[in-house]
């Protein structure tokens, strides 16, 4: 499979001098996985910059290892909370790698960023005569939205209309040239795929769609960027034995959504066979679990089809999670009579403090860790990793609705919530898949993307075959996008 179109030139000269002239550097991917190979003129330009700032030197701020502050940062190990068993209730070792400190507050600008660069240094996408188009059930609209803010590139945002307010208001204020809202909510995902159809109808050479789910740059982007981060801590933390125990990394956690964050399991596995994989999913929208459908809260997470990057035949079981458990932790993790709750149970302080730093999304990864570890009998040697996404930076309206719909939280109410959605949390609606399942699910693509999206029989049957996925996650093409990076760099100077 080509992932590399052939160079125009033509175009790749345009983009060259309109980066020229904005002083835009692009990094490369190699620099997004270990930030010391950035240039000192660039981290002395980051000192005086703001994490979210709308500086094209933040996208060299596209990585797991940024120092957690909101202006001026430089670059560390990266950034995680390790879950204490006071609070999961298991001996395992439960560790959330946390998106809140990239730019935007979410790691889905990361994963843009894997679609878009490619196209631009190729010239396969021409800034000044296409818009950019980022369909989304929110953040990584935002981020694709974020990453052309940042490369002078206009851009498209698609997302559902019952997404959080504070999602929209973002968009415009960073001068988004369009948002569409089209209708429903989190699980409305091909009313998304409609909207592109409408799109290439009516602009046809003016628009270039990165569709999330489709797109081989998500997944590739988080097969060497999120996927190494975990090991590298993994490795620093936990790889030497402690108090006589051998870690051991077990299992990789993550919600589908687009499947782009669960490539990162592909290369967990490749350094620890072992290793169990494991998709998150609404309850009340169990397409994985039961080929279901329906509606529900937990923003961050698509629905109703099987993402074309999603790799199944690497998926090893399938947990399903209540919406209303995530947003009752939500309280609970966020208000102050659940925080007093956790000290009582034993929960320390510094781990109170970063509670915050978990969105709802991030939330459902959690209770799918706590399943995780109670299903497979795990101890204190096993260690579970999973993303956390964004935090409750962009969720202070859904805290409001809760408070309006429900009332004060209660130190009444946050008890029976530790108990009922922490240590309660048992191995109910999860689904351990077997050789027979992964097919089912890999056919399952069939109906979204041969039947609606326009791809063949025969790409489908591609997907099933380990060599395919080798290669689309091999080291040589995100070493050849680098060198285009390079080039392009080169000729902007």
């Amino acid at each position: 499979m080509k992932l590399v179109p052939e160079l125009n030139e033509e175009v790749l000269t345009k983009s060259i001098a309109r980066a020229r002239a904005r002083n835009i550097i692009l990094p490369t991917f190699a620099q997004m996985k270990d930030p010391r190979r950035v240039p000192e003129a660039i981290t002395g330009r980051l000192a005086e910059v703001g994490l979210w700032d709308l500086d094209p030197a933040n996208l060299f701020r596209i990585t797991w290892k940024n120092e957690p502050v909101a202006h001026g940062g430089g670059f560390g190990e990266g950034n995680w909370i390790e879950f204490p068993t006071a609070l999961t209730g298991v001996d395992a070792t439960i560790i959330g790698i946390t998106g809140k400190w990239f730019p935007t507050g979410s790691h889905k600008v990361g994963a843009a960023y894997g679609c878009l660069v490619p196209r631009l240094v190729t010239g396969a996408f021409d800034p000044a005569a296409q818009k950019a188009v980022w369909p989304s059930t929110g953040n990584y609209c935002r981020g694709g939205a974020y990453d052309c803010a940042l490369l002078a590139c206009p851009a498209i945002a698609i997302l559902p209309e019952g997404m959080s307010r504070e999602r929209f208001e973002w968009l415009r204020e960073i001068g988004t040239d369009e948002i569409i809202a089209t209708p429903g909510t989190e699980s409305n995902v091909k009313e998304i795929y409609d909207k592109c159809w409408e799109l290439r109808r009516e602009r046809a050479d003016g628009i270039v769609i990165f569709n999330q789910f489709e797109e081989w740059g998500n997944a590739i982007w988080h097969y060497h960027t999120t996927g190494g981060v975990i090991e590298e801590i993994f490795n620093k933390q936990f790889g030497q034995s402690q108090q006589g125990k051998e870690h051991r990394l077990s299992a990789y956690v993550s919600a589908t959504g687009s499947a782009g964050t669960l490539a990162a399991g592909d290369f967990l596995r490749k350094h620890h066979p072992d290793l169990r994989v494991v998709a998150t999913e609404a309850l009340q929208c169990p397409t994985l679990l039961r080929f279901g459908f329906g509606e529900h809260r937990i923003e961050g997470i698509g629905d109703k089809h099987i993402p074309w990057i999603h790799n199944v035949r690497n998926t090893d079981m399938v947990v399903a999670v209540d919406d209303e458990q995530t947003m009752q932790m939500m309280r609970l993790f966020n208000e102050d009579e659940g925080h007093d709750c956790l000290r009582r149970e034993g929960v320390d302080d510094n781990t109170i403090e970063a509670l915050s730093h978990i969105g709802i999304s991030g939330l459902c990864n959690l209770v799918a860790s706590i399943k995780t570890a109670r299903y497979y009998d795990m101890d204190s040697r096993d260690v579970i990793f999973t993303p956390l996404t964004d935090s409750m930076e962009l969720y202070s309206s859904r805290m409001e609705e809760m408070a309006e719909n429900h009332g004060p939280y209660t130190s009444h109410l946050a008890d029976q919530h530790y108990g009922r959605y922490l240590l309660g949390t048992g191995t109910d609606d999860l689904r351990e898949l077997t050789y027979a399942d992964r097919k089912s699910l890999h056919n399952f693509k069939y109906f979204t993307w041969v039947e609606q999206q326009g791809r063949s029989s025969e790409e489908l049957n591609h997907l099933w075959d380990t060599d395919f996925w080798h290669e689309i996650f091999s080291q040589d093409v995100v070493d050849e996008w680098d060198q285009l990076i390079n080039s392009f760099n080169q000729a902007a100077a």
